[in-house]
């Protein structure tokens, strides 16, 4: 058996425009006329475990069957270091490409990201479409942006992971033959498609840049409120859409499947002692999330930033829960909300019969099931009690004739009463840190700080 495609391999390059394949002005890589068989690669490093690798690669199954595709066969591999050519090594290629003929597939997926050289060593030897995880996962997102925001974020990230590819892995293309009348037109033809996407992922930047300060405006003016901005974090598929439906009746897309709603949603929601809070569903996240989807979507994700506190949702049932957890965790270091505080929420628990062992493992942590509704009661109260927490109760004397002064407590702090005497309006509030700084002046008695620097008033 030869490195050339044989007559099979050629029928299987047909279908390239598929599950490998940018075509045309697609924002998806899956032609989904026909479900594509897959065969799945992953590789252990010295760093990690067979047992890590399994795990990873099960995920990955998840993620191709999500895409529109099934998986027809496995191989793992233990390496000291990627091979620069193919990752794998042509002895494991050839094992691959075996494997492949013998269960009939259409691509392969790897489960860690190739570079666009190892990507067409790849397909040369497989004679079929060579991917990584970062292309399935780009493929999903695609398939599922609904909004204006989400789909540009989405697409910029695919021109990004494009780019250096379009030499190796497009046939669309004109390419540079050998000999004479065959130089040059491929090269060109090459340049106009790059220049092309150049522009385009130029200009999705500037729409996005626009957006962006359409949203910064939006979360100015909830700032200025007195409610508190709580943003939902947690791995793709916990149940985050639900808890948000849950606890404020919004409505929004919630299903079974990963990435299944990628678009940020912020809704009102009222605690049980009457404050107010914006709390914002965000996108799921993943395992080796590819770094151009986190760069796509920094805008999207500054809510999370912005927040005064996560809800980490949990789901309760999956094989790996603490897996899960370290994995948003990493993604939320590489974000800069790591010091944001959290309270963990185990969703899906009536699906695990270990709660009581989860919560003992994450004190503070609170036990619910978003589609029974078991345990919303507590979660309101733990999250009221959180956020009251990271207040603290003052009184503040204000002047009659400082109006503003008391506009500004509304708006920044949870007036519990308003009492008048001679002197002015005596009130006490719920104030964070930076706001009591801020009217350390009015403070009354034994609430009285060092003044901050003086802000002008808004």
């Amino acid at each position: 058996m030869g490195d050339g495609p044989n007559e099979h391999d050629q029928h299987r390059s047909d279908h390239r425009g598929a599950f490998g394949e940018f075509g045309g002005e697609s924002s998806g890589l899956i032609d989904r006329t026909f479900r594509e068989r897959i065969v799945l690669v992953g590789v252990t490093m010295p760093e990690g475990s067979a047992d890590e690798t399994d795990a990873s690669l099960d995920e990955l199954a998840l993620l191709v069957d999500t895409a529109g595709a099934d998986e027809v066969g496995r191989i793992h591999q233990r390496r000291n270091s990627p091979d620069p050519a193919t990752f794998v090594g042509k002895g494991k290629a050839q094992e691959i490409k075996d494997m492949s003929l013998a269960t009939d597939s259409d691509t392969v997926v790897f489960d860690d990201e190739l570079s666009p050289a190892q990507q067409g060593n790849l397909e040369k030897i497989l004679g079929r479409s060579a991917l990584d995880r970062t292309a399935v996962i780009l493929d999903i997102f695609a398939q599922n942006a609904s909004s204006t925001e989400g789909k540009a974020q989405v697409e910029l990230a695919q021109l990004k992971y494009r780019l250096p590819r379009l030499r190796s892995s497009s046939r669309t293309f004109s390419q540079q033959g050998g000999g004479i009348g065959t130089r040059g037109p491929g090269e060109t033809q090459l340049e106009v498609d790059r220049r092309r996407l150049v522009r385009r992922v130029h200009k999705l930047e500037e729409d996005l840049r626009k957006l962006a300060k359409n949203r910064e405006v939006q979360s100015k003016a909830r700032r200025r409120t007195s409610n508190r901005r709580v943003a939902l974090v947690g791995y793709t598929n916990a149940g985050k859409s639900s808890v948000l439906n849950r606890l404020t009746a919004a409505d929004v897309l919630a299903e079974d499947r990963l990435f299944a709603t990628l678009d940020a949603t912020t809704r009102k929601l009222s605690l049980p002692g009457g404050e107010m809070l914006f709390l914002t569903d965000t996108v799921g996240f993943v395992r080796k999330l590819p770094t151009q989807l986190v760069e796509a979507f920094k805008s999207t994700l500054d809510v999370v930033i912005d927040a005064d506190l996560l809800l980490h949702v949990v789901d309760a049932s999956a094989p790996d829960v603490a897996g899960n957890i370290d994995a948003v965790r990493r993604t939320l270091h590489a974000i800069g909300a790591q010091d944001v505080p959290e309270v963990m929420v185990f969703n899906k628990v009536d699906l695990n019969p270990d709660v009581e062992g989860l919560l003992a493992r994450f004190p503070g942590s609170v036990a619910v099931s978003a589609a029974e509704g078991t345990g919303i009661d507590g979660l309101l109260e733990t999250l009221s009690d959180r956020l009251r927490s990271m207040t603290e109760l003052v009184e503040l004397t204000i002047p009659y004739d400082r109006g503003d002064v008391l506009a500004k407590i509304h708006r920044e702090g949870q007036v519990l009463s308003e009492t008048a005497n001679e002197v002015g309006i005596v009130v006490r509030a719920r104030l964070d840190p930076d706001s009591k700084g801020r009217l350390a002046e009015w403070l009354s008695g034994s609430d009285k700080v060092s003044p901050a620097v003086p802000e002008p008033w808004e």
